[in-house]
């Protein structure tokens, strides 16, 4: 059975200067991202296309939702499983191609993640926890690239 689920942003521009968009020079690409009842995220545009370095920019945020959704379906598979995960991070990659004309896309994303785990025996079922996050997450599942993955598993002992 197919449900679905709704979401809503609100995208605000905080980089008029006082001149709009006069000239392309003229205004900062700051704007903010908020969702109901949760934190105000201050962005801007990658530094290569005039942001401003200090503040989360959209090629960053699609990398993080990628990683985020990919760790929330491994841990949930793991306690599914039996693993006991302790720690986990990723250090996540991602390949931007800009084209001539000024557009561009994601060509690819690899996640590193590093998880810690109670078993050392379980250590090889990792690999395919990790391809069935990759099949189930929702943000992977909307892209047009392939999701890669390099991770690794260790235990505290």
């Amino acid at each position: 059975m197919e449900k679905d689920h709704n979401y809503k942003v609100t995208i605000t521009w905080t980089g008029n200067n006082g001149r709009g968009t006069a000239s392309y020079h003229s205004y900062e690409r700051s704007h903010t991202i908020q969702v109901t009842n949760k934190e105000t995220i201050r962005a801007s545009s990658d530094p290569a296309f005039r942001g401003d370095y200090t503040k989360h920019n959209p090629e960053e945020l699609l990398l993080a939702s990628v990683s985020s959704c990919h760790m929330l379906w491994f841990l949930h598979l793991c306690s599914v499983a039996g693993v006991v995960v302790l720690e986990y991070e990723d250090t996540a990659t991602g390949r931007m191609t800009e084209f001539e004309n000024g557009s561009g896309k994601f060509t690819g994303i690899t996640l590193h993640p590093l998880v810690t785990i109670r078993d050392a025996s379980q250590l090889s079922l990792l690999k395919n926890l990790h391809t069935e996050a990759n099949k189930l997450c929702f943000i992977a599942n909307s892209l047009n690239f392939t999701v890669m993955h390099q991770a690794q598993g260790k235990t505290t002992s």
